[in-house]
């Protein structure tokens, strides 16, 4: 892979991504919301779907893809609507293609914390330590060949993690330094999840999480409160919201491998939304009166998401070696900044 040519592909990639968005701002925007500006914005939502099958490296086409194809079409879909978070307009262009394009959701004034763990230590210096423990990981893939495959797996695990939320926290700098946002945290600490509802919902990438609500969760409660009443209607609507999430990781897939689904990654939430809508029944039958203490209830939540990733999440990835070339490209980067940073030190000492 010509790493020159997929850097100019992805420039003009996300060039036409912020034309696009330019043209909803300017165009769509000003269209009657409902159907009018949602045919508007149609061939966008086209363009997104098209543009990240337009690179190769999965370092680039992973996130170009979670963020067009994903995270600004459900958005745009809303914004048709008049639906936050695109709604009201943004004063500004460029705010406006910084939250349909990014992963970001601004902090409300009013916003309720109580839900989110306090931090046991200053953020950037969180951040820092999973940025040390993530390069620290591509040195121990050196030595692959004498690892049993499930220690890989575990690496894999823990690699898939820290990498995603440091690419998103990245990805959030230009908005939080030049429009001085206050921006949300995409992760709040998913290994000290008490249990599955928590895991997902309250913890592992919350960008996800605040963009399926409104345009799943939401619409398929209302439906069911009206054929299974409001005690049980948040039940379809999870499973709902999980089957949803696993279609958009199989399309995600389709972009890094460039193969036919296999479907396992959709079965993968579906496994998780079916145990989460369990995990709500028996939290409303039994109440108050019995409960597992988080010191079981959490390990158990994050090892069975980790077992059920190793048996369908993970496949599709390894057996088209986009694992391979992932750490391939990363080695190739931090081989890169090593040699520039050891330039820079020879000139200082001389």
């Amino acid at each position: 892979m010509d790493m020159d040519m997929e850097l100019k592909s992805f420039i003009k990639v996300w060039v036409l991504a912020i034309t696009c968005l330019c043209y909803c701002y300017y165009v769509a925007a000003r269209l009657p919301k409902g159907t009018l500006r949602l045919l508007s914005i149609l061939p966008v939502i086209y363009i997104f779907i098209v543009l990240p099958t337009n690179l190769t490296s999965p370092n680039l086409c992973g996130p170009t893809a979670f963020f067009l194809a994903w995270l600004a079409n459900f958005k745009l879909l809303l914004f048709s609507f008049d639906q936050a978070p695109l709604s009201p307009l943004p004063p500004k262009l460029f705010h406006f293609i910084s939250l349909a394009c990014l992963p970001i959701q601004l902090k409300q004034k009013t916003h309720n914390h109580t839900n989110r763990s306090p931090h046991f230590m200053p953020r950037s210096l969180l951040l820092a330590i999973k940025t040390f423990v993530l390069v620290l990981l591509f040195h121990i893939y050196s030595y692959r060949q004498f690892m049993h495959p499930y220690v890989i797996l575990v690496l894999y695990c823990l690699h898939v993690y820290l990498h995603v939320e440091l690419v998103l926290a990245i990805s959030a700098v230009p908005a939080r330094a030049l429009f001085g946002f206050e921006i949300e945290p995409q992760f709040n600490e998913p290994y000290l999840a008490t249990s599955l509802q928590d895991f997902w919902g309250r913890r592992w990438n919350l960008m996800v999480t605040s963009i399926l609500r409104p345009t799943v969760y939401y619409p398929v409660h209302q439906f069911s409160k009206r054929l299974f009443g409001p005690t049980w209607a948040s039940l379809p609507a999870v499973i709902a919201t999980f089957w949803v999430s696993g279609l958009m990781h199989e399309v995600i897939y389709f972009y890094l491998t460039r193969v036919s689904p296999t479907w396992e990654v959709t079965w993968f939430f579906i496994l998780h939304g079916i145990c989460v809508a369990i995990e709500v029944v028996l939290k409303k039958v039994v109440k108050d009166r019995w409960q597992l203490h988080r010191a079981i209830s959490g390990p158990l939540a994050v090892t069975f998401a980790g077992v059920t990733a190793f048996w369908l999440f993970f496949p599709q990835i390894t057996r088209n070696r986009v694992d391979e070339q992932v750490i391939w490209e990363c080695s190739i980067l931090l081989n890169f900044i090593k040699h520039k940073v050891s330039s820079c030190f020879y000139c200082l000492m001389l």
